[in-house]
C-alpha cells in the first residue's frame, strides 16, 4: 500500500514553539514499522520555519515574506538533517523534494517531479517532502502543507492520505466541547461544512478547513484519507492494526 503522511507543525512543535523531538522520533519508529510491513510512505512534513525562528535571533524588522524566506531556508537544513539522523537508526534511506505550486500544473515539471519520488520509492528511498518557502511567496504558495499533501497523493496515485493534526478527526462542535462528539466516517457526497472550524493552527498556516477541503478533494479522486491526532502514542500504527478503537475521522473512497 502508498500512503502519503502529513506532519502538522502543530504535531512537530511544543507548546513553546520548540521542535518536539520525542514526537517526531516516535513517528519516524511508526514510519519504519509501516516499511517494515512491506508499505510504501511519502512524508509531507511542515516544521521548517518553526526551526528556523529557533535558530537565529534577529535584532530588527523583517517583513512578513522576509521572515519566511530566511527562517525557513535556515530551518530545512536543521529539520532534514534531524530526519537523517532519526531515519538512519532505522537503516532507512530519505530524500528530500522541495516543491512549489506550479509544479503541479500539467507538463514537465510535473512529471519530472513525479518521476523523481517514483524512482525514490522504487529504490526504497522515503521521500520527504515540504514547499520551497525560500522561493514561494504570495499567490505562488500552497495554502498549506495539507493542500500539498493532498496533491502529492493525487500525483503518486496513493492508496490513502493520513493528515495528522492535533486533534483528534471532525467533530459535531467545538473539540474542547464535552458535547460535541468526533464523525468517524464521512461518505462521499457528505457535507461537513456546517462543522469546521475556521481559525487557522497555532504554529502552521492550516487548520481543519484546510484539511476538511483536502479531504473532500482527495476523495473524490479515489483515495482513502484519514484525519487524525499525531499526538496520540503509536497514532500510525493503530490506525492499520486496530482502527475501530483509535478516534479518527476517515473519508471512505
Amino acid at each position: 500500500m502508498k500512503i502519503v503522511i502529513k506532519v502538522g507543525s502543530n504535531v512537530l512543535t511544543r507548546s513553546d514553539g520548540h521542535l518536539d523531538i520525542t514526537r517526531m522520533s516516535s513517528i519516524i519508529d511508526q514510519i519504519a514499522w509501516l516499511k517494515q510491513q512491506g508499505h510504501d510512505v511519502i512524508l509531507v512534513s511542515s516544521g521548517a520555519v518553526a526551526c528556523g525562528r529557533r535558530e537565529l535571533k534577529v535584532n530588527h524588522d523583517l517583513d512578513t515574506v522576509e521572515q519566511r524566506q530566511l527562517f525557513s531556508a535556515l530551518g530545512q537544513v536543521k529539520l532534514i538533517g534531524l530526519y537523517y539522523d532519526l531515519f538512519r537508526e532505522h537503516h532507512l534511506h530519505i530524500g528530500q523534494i522541495l516543491t512549489m505550486k506550479e509544479n503541479f500544473n500539467p507538463g514537465e515539471q510535473y512529471e519530472n517531479q513525479k518521476a523523481c519520488m517514483t524512482v525514490m520509492l522504487e529504490n526504497d528511498v522515503i521521500p520527504i517532502v515540504n514547499e520551497n518557502d525560500t522561493v514561494s511567496v504570495t499567490e505562488l504558495m500552497f495554502t498549506d502543507n495539507d493542500e500539498l499533501s493532498g496533491l502529492i497523493a493525487q500525483m503518486m496515485q496513493a492508496d490513502m492520505l493520513i493528515l495528522l493534526s492535533n486533534i483528534d478527526g471532525i467533530y459535531t462542535g467545538h473539540p474542547d466541547d464535552p458535547q460535541s462528539e468526533i464523525i468517524p466516517v464521512v461518505a462521499p457526497g457528505r457535507d461537513l461544512s456546517e462543522y469546521i472550524q475556521t481559525e487557522k493552527s497555532a504554529f502552521g498556516r492550516g487548520g481543519m478547513h484546510s484539511k476538511y477541503t483536502t479531504a473532500t478533494r482527495v476523495q473524490q479522486s479515489g483515495i482513502k484519507v484519514i484525519i487524525a491526532n499525531g499526538k496520540r502514542e503509536n497514532i500510525l500504527i493503530d490506525l492499520l492494526t486496530n482502527k475501530d478503537n483509535t478516534p479518527h475521522t476517515v473519508f471512505l473512497n
